[in-house]
C-alpha cells in the first residue's frame, strides 16, 4: 500500500510527549465522584475539579488496548479495523434530507433513518453503517435509542451506535443490540467528552458503562482549532490526543483490554466567521496526521472522509469530500467516515451516498497501487505486438489475453456514475450529470434492494425494550 506520512516520527513522538505533559501538568475537568475514585486509585491526583494522570498510568491503560476491533452484523458478516484493511461507513445523526431534485432542504424522519439504512446496505463501498439521520418526529430522549432500533430492523452489515450521551442510553442500546448477538460482538458506541478536555458527569458514567458491558468504545472529541482547540494544527492534535487517551484510561480502568477506536474528529476555524471548515484541505492533514499517532499506539484509527461544508452537490462537495478522503486514505486509515455528509453533518443526501460509493472505490484503487515486477512489466506482449506493426499487421493490445486479465484484475477502475464519453455522445444522451445519475440510482435501489426482515419475536423484544426506556427516559419513539 502507498503511505503519505504529513508527520515525521519525531513529530509523532513530540506530539505523544506534549500530550503526556497536558494530563500530567494539566490534567482534565473530571468531577464524578465513581471516575475520581477509580483515577485517583490508580495513581491520578486531584487538583480542585481537575485530575492529573501521571504519563505512567496512560501509557500502561494504553498498552492494554487491543490491536484489532471486530464488529459483526447479524448475518455474521464482520469487519476487523486495524488488520489493513480501509473501511467506511457513513456520517451520523445529520438533521436535514437535502433533496437535489428541487434543491431544498427538509427535516429527517424515522422514515429517513430506515431508507437511508437500507440503502448504505446495498451499497457496496459501504462496509459498515451508523443511523444516519436524526430524526425530528421523535422526542430529544428518545433520540439515540429511536435511530439505533429503526436502523437494526434494515441491514444486515455491522451496525454501529449512533453518539450516546448517557449509561441508560448506552444499557438499552445494549439491550437492543442483544436481539441480534452479544452486544460486545455486534456493536460499538462512540461517546464524546467536550472539548477542551472536559467530561461531564454523564459522559464518564456513560464510558463507565460501555466498558463495564466489554463493548467497544470510540472516543469522539470534536474539536475545533481556534475556538475549542489552539489554533495550531500540531497543538490541535496534542488535546484531541489528550482527550482520546484519557477516555482510553477511563475505560481501561473499568474493563482492562476493552476494544478502544481512536477516533479523531478536529475541525478548524473559518477564520472569517468562525463556523467549522469540514471541508479545507486542513482537515485532510490533521486526518492524516491523527492516522500516524492513533498508529504509534497501535490503535486502530477512524477518522473524516468524506466531508465538505458544502450545501449542494457542486464542485466544492466534490474536490473537499475526495481530498479530504484521499489523504487520510494514503495514511494508512482503518476507517473513514462521512458517506452521505453535506454542510458539515447537518445536511444528508440519498444521492450523496450513492457518489460516495463510487469516490470510495477510487480511494481504494489509490490505496492499492500497482505492480511493477513480472508480467506486469509486459515485456512479452510488448515484443508482440512490434512484431505484428513489422509484419504490417496492424499492432495494438486490444486482443491480447495480458489486456484482459489486467482489466479484470481492475488496473483501470471502471465507473458507474461519472461520464466519460465525447461531447456528441453525451449531449445526445440527456446531458446528466454524475449527480442526476445519483439521484436515479439512489431512487432504484431504495424501489428494489430489500432487506432480511428481523424475526417476529426479535421485532417484539425490541418494541418491549423502547417501551421500557420511554417509561424511564420520557416521550414517545413513535
Amino acid at each position: 500500500m502507498v503511505e503519505l506520512k504529513v508527520l515525521t516520527d519525531p513529530e509523532v513522538e513530540a506530539i505523544h510527549q506534549a500530550t503526556l505533559r497536558v494530563l500530567g501538568e494539566i490534567g482534565i475537568i473530571l468531577t464524578q465522584d465513581e471516575g475520581r475514585q477509580r483515577l485517583t486509585g490508580a495513581g491520578a491526583t486531584v487538583d480542585g475539579d481537575r485530575i492529573l494522570l501521571p504519563a505512567e498510568l496512560v501509557e500502561r491503560c494504553v498498552s492494554q488496548c487491543p490491536q484489532w476491533v471486530t464488529i459483526r452484523g447479524r448475518s455474521g458478516e464482520a469487519m476487523t479495523l486495524g488488520d489493513g484493511t480501509l473501511h467506511w461507513h457513513n456520517l451520523g445523526g445529520a438533521a436535514y434530507v437535502y433533496e437535489p431534485r428541487t434543491g431544498q432542504r427538509r427535516p429527517a424522519t424515522l422514515r429517513d433513518v430506515r431508507d437511508s439504512t437500507r440503502l448504505l446496505d446495498a451499497l457496496d463501498g459501504v462496509t459498515n453503517i451508523t443511523p444516519f439521520f436524526t430524526p425530528q418526529d421523535v422526542p430529544g430522549p428518545m433520540l439515540s435509542l429511536a435511530m439505533y432500533r429503526h436502523a437494526l430492523a434494515h441491514t444486515t452489515k455491522p451496525l454501529q451506535g449512533p453518539g450516546t450521551q448517557t449509561a441508560a442510553e448506552v444499557r438499552y442500546t445494549a439491550r437492543m443490540a442483544s436481539v441480534i448477538g452479544p452486544p460486545a460482538e455486534v456493536i460499538s458506541l462512540g461517546i464524546s467528552p467536550i472539548s477542551p478536555l472536559f467530561f461531564p458527569d454523564d459522559v464518564v458514567e456513560a464510558m463507565t458503562e460501555t466498558a463495564r458491558l466489554g463493548i467497544p468504545l470510540g472516543p469522539l472529541p470534536c474539536p475545533t482549532a481556534g475556538a475549542t482547540a489552539p489554533m495550531s494544527l500540531s497543538g490541535a492534535l496534542v488535546q484531541q490526543n489528550a482527550e482520546v487517551l484519557a477516555s482510553a484510561v477511563l475505560a481501561q480502568l473499568v474493563q482492562p483490554g476493552l476494544p478502544i477506536i481512536y477516533c479523531g474528529r478536529l475541525a478548524a476555524m473559518e477564520p472569517r466567521t468562525g463556523v467549522s471548515v469540514w471541508g479545507g484541505v486542513e482537515l485532510g492533514l490533521v486526518s492524516a496526521a491523527t492516522v500516524q499517532i492513533a498508529h504509534r499506539y497501535r490503535l486502530p484509527v477512524n477518522v473524516y472522509g468524506f466531508s465538505t461544508n458544502a450545501n449542494i452537490l457542486d464542485t466544492q462537495n466534490g474536490y473537499e469530500r475526495a481530498l479530504n478522503a484521499a489523504v487520510p486514505a494514503l495514511a494508512g486509515a482503518d476507517e473513514l467516515s462521512g458517506i452521505g455528509e453535506m454542510a458539515a453533518g447537518v445536511l444528508g443526501s440519498y444521492a450523496q451516498m450513492v457518489c460516495d460509493d463510487e469516490i470510495a472505490g477510487s480511494v481504494r484503487r489509490l490505496r492499492r497501487r500497482f505492480a511493477a515486477d513480472g508480467e506486469a512489466l509486459a515485456v512479452e506482449v510488448i515484443g508482440q505486438v512490434m512484431a505484428e506493426v513489422r509484419g504490417g499487421r496492424g499492432g495494438n493490445y486490444l486482443d491480447k489475453r495480458h489486456t484482459v486479465r489486467y482489466l479484470r484484475a481492475g488496473e483501470v477502475l471502471s465507473t458507474r456514475l461519472a461520464d466519460r464519453r465525447a461531447w456528441e455522445e453525451w449531449d445526445r444522451g440527456g446531458r446528466r450529470t454524475m449527480a442526476d445519475r445519483a439521484v436515479a440510482e439512489a431512487e432504484r435501489l431504495l424501489a428494489e434492494h430489500e432487506v432480511p426482515s428481523l424475526t417476529e419475536d426479535q421485532e417484539r423484544e425490541l418494541d418491549e425494550i423502547m417501551k421500557e426506556a420511554e417509561r424511564e427516559l420520557g416521550g414517545s419513539s413513535a
